[in-house]
């Protein structure tokens, strides 16, 4: 019996591993080469696993793709506990948005981030269950918790805000529009670390100008 349970242990372990590969794989082959460009051949090969092990874990290339676009919704959990720690210190409530400003700019540059997002966008009229279920489970919920945040800061006499989930969108909009729609457009990172640090300053300028 203890025999058994280890070599169907090492089974799932392998089978697991697998997995992982042909999600890693698609990953990179659908950011390449696109959904249409894409097939589950180009898949397998740099998986280095054959085609019937990849439709043995993915039933077909729509389910393949689904699985690897949700699964990056999980990384969000890192921004929302960012935009959720704000303290309420009046004299350093600057300082800490041009933290959170700097921080998110980091996160949602990244190559890979904005590649996911081009390749969403897209797919979004293939798609768009998919590309709505991607935005409520990753940037809303960052918004959403941003939204609550603002509305303690708010409560605590340091902001004067309305409408919370408007002056969120507001606060990520002064600091995204700039570097996200010029890299969607161009392609790949078109700022320094030092002009995103500039504009995450300029934008939490801006935002406290409104709602301070």
């Amino acid at each position: 019996m203890a025999a058994r349970q280890r070599t169907e242990g090492g089974e799932q372990t392998r089978s697991a591993l697998k997995h992982q590969a042909i999600m890693d794989a698609a990953t990179r082959v659908f950011m390449a080469k696109g959904y249409p460009g894409t097939s589950m051949d180009d898949i397998a090969k740099l998986a280095a696993v054959s085609k019937q092990t990849v439709y043995k874990h993915f039933s077909d290339k729509e389910k393949l793709f689904t699985e690897i676009v949700l699964a990056t919704t999980d990384r969000v959990d890192a921004l929302v506990d960012l935009v959720a720690d704000i303290p309420a210190d009046a004299d350093a409530l600057e300082a800490n948005l041009t933290r959170l400003a700097d921080q998110l700019l980091t996160a949602l540059t990244q190559p890979q981030v904005l590649q996911l997002r081009r390749l969403i966008i897209a797919n979004a009229d293939t798609f768009p269950e998919l590309g709505a279920a991607w935005y409520e489970q990753g940037f809303e919920r960052v918004l959403g918790t941003l939204a609550t945040t603002f509305r303690h800061l708010a409560d605590a006499g340091l902001l004067r805000i309305d409408d919370p989930l408007l002056a969120a969108n507001h606060f990520t909009g002064l600091l995204l529009w700039i570097p996200v729609n010029k890299a969607m457009f161009h392609g790949g990172a078109q700022h320094t670390r030092a002009e995103l640090a500039d504009q995450g300053r300029a934008g939490v300028a801006a935002f406290l100008g409104a709602y301070r």
